[in-house]
């Protein structure tokens, strides 16, 4: 238990790490390009957006080619590197002094992210021994879970009060907790000295594979769009105060915690009418924020959708990568957490970009609208190719491990 714990720590930090961000744009944008606030508070914003993109990006690189990489090694210790690399490159985004540094501290704190989820997940799966296998990842993920519901309100909270580079002093010494916690708890997990970085880059040679990372590339961009910069449309377009901002974001939290539990059930019954579904409903979430965000009651309803749609489908769209991945398992739920961290990325990106060219502050739930719909033509798209060349999936995984796997895109172990 202590182990797992250990495990579970960590994850708390990479949610606090990934996601306080969001909820701290305007401060970020005042303290370091002061020169464009003064010019433009929404240019600022959308400039201080790129960090959240940076941060995504580095997961897109970090997750397959660190997990793949290290497969050799024993667990046990890449943990405690993996801790170690987070609280490094945190620490750099406390103490970098300008907005050029701390993009960089940002993109280099993503690399380690999907590394430790997945190769997390290994060991958790050992700790509990055979048969408890989703029961490990649950335990390890429910730091994830805290982090969405307490951790990035209270790290948000402690950001406008003391200044936000406090928030991530705190995310710091939470990855030094864990480092330590690692080192003294979680036993000694041997690797797999026969697998090769090559061998399962081969997955990319299946064409479904690239239509499912698409799906979460585009679709799920759709929930980060609007949720990448929920603090100004708090603030600016419904008029609401600066503590106000954290409030919402533990409703987006609940939204997300229980829209991934529902999601693995749908997802369960029937993968494509609920992949269909769940984004059409996330485009409808999104055109009703931007609709009515200047009234806070119907802009935390529809912020509350937003999020309960946006997570509810990630484990359909892990589900599907692992369905056409064919042998390549482990990978496939690695490049899944690539896949749904470019829609991070793409959807912080574009949304910065709507406000940049002067559509508002309410920009990127439009954004998010358009990107919902573009990842329901990909998944159209790939269906129909699937039925006419006659290929079926090879492999399932079950939606209801898929739940608790697909927003941090853990590797399940092959057990």
């Amino acid at each position: 238990m202590r182990a797992l714990l250990s495990l579970a720590i960590g994850s708390f930090g990479i949610g606090m790490t990934e996601f306080v961000v969001m909820g701290l744009l305007p401060n970020i944008a005042r303290e370091l390009v002061p020169g464009v606030w003064a010019a433009s508070p929404d240019d600022a914003i959308a400039q201080a957006g790129w960090l959240i993109s940076l941060y995504a990006l580095g997961v897109v690189v970090g997750a397959p080619t660190i997990a793949g990489s290290v497969a050799r090694f024993p667990r046990h210790r890449v943990m405690i590197v993996l801790a170690a690399a987070l609280a490094f490159f945190t620490l750099l985004t406390v103490i970098a002094p300008t907005f050029e540094l701390v993009a960089a501290s940002r993109f280099l704190a993503g690399l380690p992210h999907g590394a430790y989820f997945g190769i997390g997940a290994l060991v958790a799966a050992d700790a509990l021994g055979p048969g408890n296998r989703a029961k490990g990842v649950a335990f390890v993920l429910t730091g994830l879970t805290i982090a969405n519901v307490v951790g990035v309100p209270l790290g948000t909270l402690l950001g406008q009060q003391v200044g936000w580079r406090a928030a991530f002093a705190v995310v710091t010494g939470i990855f030094v907790l864990a480092t330590i916690c690692i080192a003294l708890f979680v036993a000694k997990h041997p690797g797999s000295p026969g697998r090769r970085l090559r061998d399962e880059l081969r997955v990319f040679r299946i064409a479904q594979v690239w239509f499912a990372l698409g799906i979460g590339a585009i679709g799920f961009g759709g929930l980060f769009a609007m949720y990448s910069y929920i603090a100004p449309m708090v603030t600016d377009i419904a008029g609401q105060p600066e503590w106000a901002v954290s409030v919402v974001l533990v409703i987006m939290g609940v939204g997300m915690t229980v829209g991934n539990v529902v999601g693995g059930t749908l997802a369960d019954k029937n993968l494509r009418f609920w992949l269909y579904v769940g984004l059409i409903a996330l485009a409808a979430a999104s055109v009703g924020a931007a609709a009515t965000s200047g009234w806070i009651v119907s802009l935390v309803l529809f912020a509350f959708l937003v999020a309960f749609c946006g997570a509810a489908l990630s484990p359909a769209i892990q589900t599907r990568l692992m369905d056409v991945a064919e042998d390549n398992q482990s990978i496939a739920a690695a490049l899944n957490h690539s896949a749904l961290n470019i829609g991070n990325s793409l959807g912080a990106f574009l949304g910065g970009v709507g406000i940049a060219v002067g559509l508002g502050l309410a920009a990127p739930a439009w954004v998010g609208a358009v990107l919902a719909l573009g990842g329901l033509v990909v998944a159209i798209v790939s269906y129909r190719s699937e039925y006419r060349t006659g290929r079926h999936p090879a492999h399932r995984m079950p939606a209801a491990e898929a739940a608790q796997t697909a927003i941090t895109g853990s590797i399940p172990t092959q057990g």
